[in-house]
């Protein structure tokens, strides 16, 4: 039952009496004893009434809403208590037996609880990741990937209709240097000094991933850093170029070259992005649209969108936007990014009609998105508003330095992954899992203790990876949470052995401490998923299971679930299973549903067993 939504709309008929409608705050307060909701409407109010009316205070006035949301029949429904607190707050309590019916509603409706429809008539296009092809995917792909997963999966339990799109940027001087890489320093002989013409005659000469042993994107990566460096050479730097020269031309030869280096770092990021959970409803070639960027600027500088700068190039006039213009075509005729931009936009709006776009990428493209955006604009391909950028803070490991692709002492993500999951097996070591459940299991678990460590921050903040407190079965990590789950399945199964289960209604019920924090915990899950899918803050759901898996332990660590003390009682229980037990069973239950919903929602898995 959406409780929130009640209250608000009590609140919000009373407001109409007062003849005023303003914005108010519906909240949580951090102690439960000051209710399950918190309101500051008289606050916001009063200094709009007061000389209006003979409430000598908010807290006056707030003690007269509180006496009309008393005579809510609907309202009283569900609220055990409204009392008015401090300076004019209003507090809410809500009946511990519409909780125990929303107990029910979580064990009924399992995987599906806490999704809603509340934009089901919207579909929202969102890009992430994008990796270059031209080599293996680093630290600096994860966060995007994670985040970008993350919020699709979120839109989708709201009822959002989400196309996940890429861009393959598989064209220009990085990916020419890819091919010189190859072409140079790949010869199983190690010779340097053929061209392109005897390579495409011989290449069974030039090694394969295979031959030399390695993953075919970490192959070409090595590859792609020594023609960095080789690209400092002036003449070096030349044949690069003119490799770009005749890409374009769509030489046959230069092609072919082109096809394979790129399909052995496809091959090996799949397998990343396998490993991850990832994945894509399409994704963009960048050499299928790249040159019909120039029909947009043709189209631009016709309607007096774009105007000839002093030098001859073609830039934005983009005043009225408050951003700083840019150069859309250079004064020698070359195309920048922000043409095929725009040429990939009204594809990603023609194809899918999306009534928003979404852009995971890095934040320094922030000026380039905003100036991209307000252009669709001008050009009529979108509205400025239909577009926003996902920026997301900077990750790094603890105690590295910054890291380079060019200088080829990147972390790759399959390296990190695997550290976390080598560190969870040593943590497991003296379990009873048999090798290859030890191998499934810490991968899952070592996968969220990663994931986690990522989405548990604001997206907006800098983070640097700690693989001791990531992996650590205590505190806030992934493993903690997975744990707490696997807890709960392992009462519940030791029910069942025994004969002991839950079913509803519950009657009869008396709540200690700690199953009433529970109990008014667990019904919090589908606002914090709602909040952190319209906010895209997915840190939000991090920060919830949390608390839960904390709440949960101790409720398990101060009572008995199962209601066992004697065989004699273990007999009687058999015959007349207690309130007690139930209503314990069922809290056990509704945690690891919600935990495991959540968890799903992070792209993370849930051992049964650890």
């Amino acid at each position: 039952m959406d409780y929130k939504k009640i209250i608000t709309q009590a609140i919000s008929e009373i407001l109409k009496t007062y003849k005023c409608t303003t914005d108010f705050n519906l909240s949580h307060p951090d102690n439960l004893s000051h209710g399950d909701y918190a309101s500051n409407v008289a606050l916001i109010l009063y200094p709009l009434i007061n000389k209006q009316t003979d409430y000598k205070s908010p807290r006056d006035l707030a003690e007269a809403i509180k006496k009309q949301l008393v005579n809510n029949g609907s309202l009283m429904e569900i609220i055990d208590k409204v009392e008015v607190a401090g300076a004019g707050f209003i507090n809410f309590f809500i009946n511990p037996k519409a909780l125990i019916k929303e107990l029910e509603h979580i064990t009924t409706k399992e995987d599906q609880y806490g999704s809603t429809k509340l934009n089901k008539q919207q579909t929202w296009l969102l890009e992430h990741t994008s990796p270059n092809p031209n080599k293996a995917m680093h630290l600096g792909h994860l966060r995007n990937n994670v985040t970008g997963m993350a919020l699709g999966n979120i839109w989708e339990f709201l009822g959002i209709k989400v196309i996940l799109d890429c861009v393959d940027n598989n064209r220009g001087i990085a990916i020419a240097k890819l091919m010189w890489g190859y072409l140079k320093f790949a010869h199983k002989n190690n010779k340097t000094d053929f061209d392109l013409n005897y390579w495409f005659g011989h290449q069974d000469e030039w090694l394969t991933p295979k031959d030399a042993g390695k993953r075919p994107d970490r192959f070409m990566d090595e590859l792609y850093v020594k023609a960095s460096d080789d690209f400092k050479n002036p003449e070096i730097e030349k044949k690069v170029r003119q490799i770009v020269i005749d890409w374009e031309a769509e030489d046959d030869k230069t092609w072919a070259l082109w096809r394979k280096v790129l399909d052995y770092v496809y091959e090996g990021q799949q397998k990343t992005l396998k490993r991850l959970g990832s994945h894509w409803d399409h994704v963009w070639h960048e050499h299928e649209h790249y040159k019909s960027g120039k029909q947009f600027v043709d189209e631009g500088l016709k309607k007096g969108i774009f105007k000839i700068g002093q030098n001859g190039a073609i830039v934005t006039n983009l005043a009225d936007y408050h951003i700083p213009d840019t150069v859309v075509i250079k004064a020698d005729g070359t195309a920048l990014y922000i043409t095929q931009d725009l040429a990939l936009t009204r594809l990603k709006f023609d194809t899918y009609h999306p009534d928003k776009a979404f852009w995971v990428v890095g934040p320094e493209q922030s000026l380039a998105l905003q100036q991209m955006y307000a252009v669709c604009e001008q050009l009529e391909i979108t509205k400025k508003a239909n577009c926003t950028h996902l920026t997301y803070g900077y990750m790094s490991i603890k105690n590295q330095g910054k890291m380079s692709s060019r200088m080829g002492n990147v972390i790759y993500i399959d390296d990190l992954l695997d550290m976390a999951k080598n560190g969870v097996k040593q943590i497991m070591a003296e379990s009873d899992f048999n090798p290859d459940e030890l191998d499934k299991i810490s991968e899952q678990i070592g996968m969220g203790a990663v994931k986690y460590s990522i989405l548990k921050n604001g997206r907006l903040v800098d983070m640097a990876f700690d693989l001791e407190s990531s992996i650590s079965m205590q505190g806030n990590s992934g493993p903690y949470i997975q744990y707490t789950y696997a807890r709960c399945k392992s009462v519940i199964e030791k029910g069942k052995k025994i004969e002991r289960s839950f079913k509803f209604p519950i009657s009869n019920f008396q709540l200690n401490t700690e199953e009433t924090v529970l109990l008014r915990f667990l019904y919090r899950f589908p606002e914090v998923v709602a909040q952190a899918g319209l906010d895209y803050v997915p840190h939000l759901i991090c920060t919830y299971l949390y608390e839960l898996a904390q709440h949960f332990n101790t409720f398990y660590n101060k009572h008995s679930i199962l209601g066992i003390k004697s065989k004699k009682q273990e007999v009687e229980n058999k015959e007349n299973e207690s309130s007690e037990t139930s209503l314990r069973l069922a809290l056990t239950q509704a945690t690891a549903q919600v935990l495991k919903n959540g968890l799903n929602l992070l792209g993370i898995q849930t051992p049964e067993r650890m």
